[in-house]
């Protein structure tokens, strides 16, 4: 057990850890607020408090500067040490799997930019936009990626969803096409067998678009077995992520073609971007992101990695 663990396992070191957690996100200069606030916040008594505070005082995390009527406020603050007593552990996320270079480079620029933060951090990969906002939901997770489509579209599942962050245009995939079996169709047609996975957001709101007024049969299958239902003459057609296309094009003899209804072309506009979302309730992870999280030095990393300038870390 460490130091740390020991000192904190009392009701003055909850609050001290509950401190910490407030103070990691400020900078010399700053004031904070008061003990009466702190109190209230916490439910707990002033003395306590006070106690907490100047633990972490005697610990090196902050020292203070009480200025009369103006308030208390920051001299100095070792953010390491908050890290260590609030107790945060290991940030985890969860993105798509990294099947294309452009997840890898997402991948990458996330260890990066919480390495170079000094946050332990570690990264899972989940098939399913859904199925990653679930294990959000059930605390498996700090945050979770998926594009912005599908997580205005889980929003209305899942009301506790926040974006707190989102990357640029084509940050999640390049575009979405149409690929066919028979190299001779040049659009969805009535008859088909369409491949569509109810686990991503983006895939079948994608396709039911493209097949709009058409007599089409679904044929649900994950979007990993696509090529393989197309190969095996399982599905007649199914959208897809242009970058998988063009990562395998040695290998590919199908036919691809562009999306073709209006309304998928406008939603495969938002579908590139990749986002960040986190439970509305943890506030505490919002403040290192803000604090600590540079997003436009991952969406660097990610874009070296797609140039070939950078290897992939993940």
């Amino acid at each position: 057990m460490s130091n740390y663990r020991r000192k904190l396992m009392s009701k003055n070191g909850e609050v001290a850890m509950l401190l910490a957690r407030e103070f990691i996100s400020y900078d010399e200069g700053d004031r904070i607020k008061t003990i009466k606030d702190y109190a209230e916040n916490f439910n707990t008594g002033r003395g306590t408090v006070q106690s907490a505070i100047k633990f972490l005082e005697r610990e090196g995390a902050i020292s203070l500067e009480s200025r009369g009527h103006l308030g208390t406020f920051i001299l100095s603050v070792n953010h390491k040490k908050l890290w260590d007593i609030s107790d945060f552990k290991v940030i985890m996320g969860v993105m798509p799997l990294p099947y294309s270079k452009r997840y890898e480079g997402l991948a990458t620029g996330l260890y990066k930019a919480f390495e170079k933060a000094d946050i332990p951090f570690s990264l899972a990969f989940m098939r399913g936009a859904e199925k990653r906002i679930e294990a959000l939901d059930l605390g498996k997770y700090d945050f979770a990626i998926t594009s912005k489509l599908a997580a205005i579209h889980e929003r209305e599942k899942f009301e506790f969803i926040d974006i707190i962050h989102n990357f640029k245009e084509y940050s999640y995939v390049g575009q979405h096409i149409i690929i066919f079996r028979d190299n001779e169709e040049k659009v969805i047609r009535d008859g088909m067998r369409v491949g569509i996975d109810p686990d991503s957001p983006d895939q079948s709101l994608l396709t039911k678009y493209e097949c709009k007024g058409k007599n089409v049969k679904y044929i649900e299958t994950s979007y990993s077995q696509i090529m393989d239902k197309l190969k095996n003459n399982k599905i007649d057609a199914a959208v897809w992520n242009k970058d998988e296309v063009d990562e395998k094009r040695k290998n590919l003899n199908y036919n691809i073609q562009p999306l073709t209804n209006s309304k998928s072309l406008d939603m495969n506009e938002v579908d590139t971007i990749a986002v960040m979302v986190i439970n509305n309730e943890n506030s505490d992870f919002k403040k290192i992101i803000d604090k600590f999280i540079a997003m436009d030095y991952i969406e660097e990393i990610q874009e070296q990695v797609l140039n070939g300038n950078i290897i992939p870390m993940y």
